[in-house]
């Protein structure tokens, strides 16, 4: 679909209840919208559920010029019209989509009912992780060579992926489509020098924080400093690493669902 002059791969798993909100995915850095398909098999088939990828990454066509999370959101929001979806949705945002989500809720706060942020933070006002975590973040190279990913994964995703490296290895290759290169510096500069710090306090919607006590790249403090900062926020510290949604999805789909329908 082409919206706001962004054209995006899209999929929409149609639910069986039309009274349930539809969840919108909002996927993490360099990831096609097939990473995801072991959350959404975990779901309720009840509920409609929709993916994208973002320009230049899995099936959408690498972007002309640059974007960034206020440009972006738009583009997101007039999506959702052209699915005919006018009434507010459920958002999740996981990792880099946590971003992404934080920004929608508050530019767009009518089109969100819930809001659930995984394995996120407030973007460059945070505390960090481990500059060697980071230097691994900066490169596509995890997504490109399922034995680096193999290599990598239990210091920069923690949690299970420790003791099983073959699994993040599984989830990032099993059925992922590759973009080019430059999507993934494109979408890397989406969120250069963005915080949602300053304007938390303006997320309005009920939101869930699912967070892992083992998590290189977002340390479990940033979920505690968010949870007192957002107005209406309840937070599911788990024990797991940060990329626990996919790889321990029927843990963490309940969790999820259980908030959503409350």
């Amino acid at each position: 679909m082409t919206v706001g002059g962004r054209t995006l791969r899209v999929s929409v798993r149609t639910g069986t209840d039309d009274s349930v909100p539809p969840l919108l995915l909002m996927n993490g850095i360099g990831a096609s919208l097939e990473v995801l398909q072991p959350f959404v098999d975990a779901l309720h088939p009840r509920r409609t559920v929709v993916r994208f990828d973002v320009p230049g990454v899995g099936g959408s066509p690498r972007p002309v010029v640059p974007y960034n999370l206020t440009t972006f959101s738009p583009v997101v929001a007039g999506l959702l019209s052209r699915l005919g979806f006018d009434d507010p949705v459920d958002v999740l945002g996981l990792s880099w989509g946590g971003g992404l989500a934080q920004h929608f809720a508050v530019q767009h706060r009518r089109r969100v009912r819930r809001l659930v942020l995984a394995a996120t933070a407030t973007g460059s006002l945070m505390v960090p992780a481990d500059p060697r975590v980071l230097a691994r973040m900066l490169t596509p190279r995890r997504h490109r060579d399922p034995e680096y990913a193999r290599r990598i994964a239990g210091d920069i995703y923690g949690g299970t992926m420790r003791t099983h490296p073959e699994r993040a290895a599984q989830a990032l290759h099993s059925a992922s489509r590759l973009g080019p290169r430059r999507g993934y510096y494109f979408q890397l500069a989406a969120s250069t020098g963005w915080s949602s710090l300053p304007f938390l306090k303006l997320i309005r919607q009920p939101t869930l924080l699912v967070m892992g006590d083992d998590d290189p790249i977002i340390p479990a403090v940033n979920a505690r400093i968010m949870a007192r900062l957002l107005p209406d926020a309840r937070l599911h510290l788990y024990r797991g690493g940060h990329i626990a949604l996919i790889t321990e999805a029927a843990e963490l789909a309940p969790v999820v669902e259980d908030f959503l329908d409350g």
